[in-house]
């Protein structure tokens, strides 16, 4: 999924590169410093962030290595709350892309599992199909009661975007990611000066690495929320930066996985712990893998937590 990946003989290549610089870092001169600290002066003292600002994946797993080897603990990368089992994040139960009674499933599932905030897919199969399954699911539970959020991935045109939109306002949904695909700048932010729903970026925000294209595009287009994964926008320096430029200018986040490990997503959600807990983000990924690795993060009634 990620913007660096080329095919796997391209990555292996970057990888080993980054490898080999990491490899001659002389790490003791960074000791003692806190988390974020120990990253900046990481990203003022050697060129490894510039080298591979492309490379958002291989940063953020750079990032996750020097974080777990500088706390020297198991799974260790960010000392909060949530690292020592005293604070729980609220998460969004994400339901695939797939045939109306494989999504109906997956609703009821994750109802049935204590999630108060679902995410759907749409723009994969017939709008009216999917609009009749949101509707349901509407009227058998109120905004009051469980947050709706959809992810188009782009899927809408100049076309039919005005006109979807209007008909998915009308189930009050808490936002729509990204309706449009990137790089229609003018044309999103139409959509989101017009307010028909709140919009949300996502895919927009990848590839974008410089502080001054990341205010220029926020300015341009003044989404309501912006979306981070640290795997794709710039790991999590870039994705902190990102953070802090939005509240500037009273844009919303969220933060989410990327079909990480539990290793990756273990960094995710301690990294997100470090900032106010007050939405839902999107950190159940995890979930899909068949052979993930063991790790103290449990998912349960909507929540994700360590033991």
């Amino acid at each position: 999924m990620s913007p660096d990946f080329e095919s796997i003989e391209q990555y292996e290549n970057a990888l080993a590169k980054l490898q080999e610089q990491a490899s001659s870092i002389n790490f003791t001169e960074f000791e003692g410093l806190k988390e974020y600290d120990l990253l900046s002066e990481i990203k003022e003292k050697i060129t490894i962030y510039s080298d591979f600002e492309k490379y958002p994946s291989l940063l953020f797993g750079f990032e996750s290595a020097v974080l777990n080897w500088s706390s020297g603990k198991s799974e260790m990368y960010f000392d909060t709350l949530f690292y020592q089992g005293k604070q729980k994040i609220s998460i969004n139960g994400l339901v695939w892309m797939g045939s109306p009674d494989f999504i109906k499933n997956q609703m009821a599932e994750k109802i049935e599992l204590g999630f108060n905030c679902i995410k759907m897919k749409v723009g994969a199969i017939d709008f009216e199909s999917e609009l009749k399954l949101l509707s349901t699911l509407r009227n058998a539970h109120s905004k009051d009661k469980m947050i709706l959020r959809v992810d188009a991935n782009g899927a809408f045109t100049k076309e039919n975007v005005r006109e979807r939109l209007t008909k998915l306002a009308k189930l009050n949904l808490h936002s729509i990611e990204q309706p449009i695909s990137p790089n229609q700048h003018e044309l999103m932010a139409e959509l989101c000066n017009e307010k028909i729903l709140p919009i949300a970026l996502d895919e927009e925000l990848i590839g974008i690495h410089s502080k001054e294209d990341k205010i220029k595009l926020l300015d341009n287009i003044k989404p309501q929320y912006i979306i981070l994964k640290p795997s794709l926008h710039g790991g999590i320096l870039g994705s902190k930066e990102w953070i802090e430029l939005a509240k500037e200018r009273n844009i919303n986040w969220w933060m989410t996985s990327a079909l990480e490990s539990n290793v990756g997503l273990a960094c995710i959600a301690q990294f997100t712990s470090t900032f106010p807990i007050d939405r839902h983000h999107g950190l159940g990924t995890g979930s899909l893998y068949m052979n993930n690795t063991e790790s103290r993060l449990r998912v349960e009634n909507g929540e994700v937590f360590f033991i």
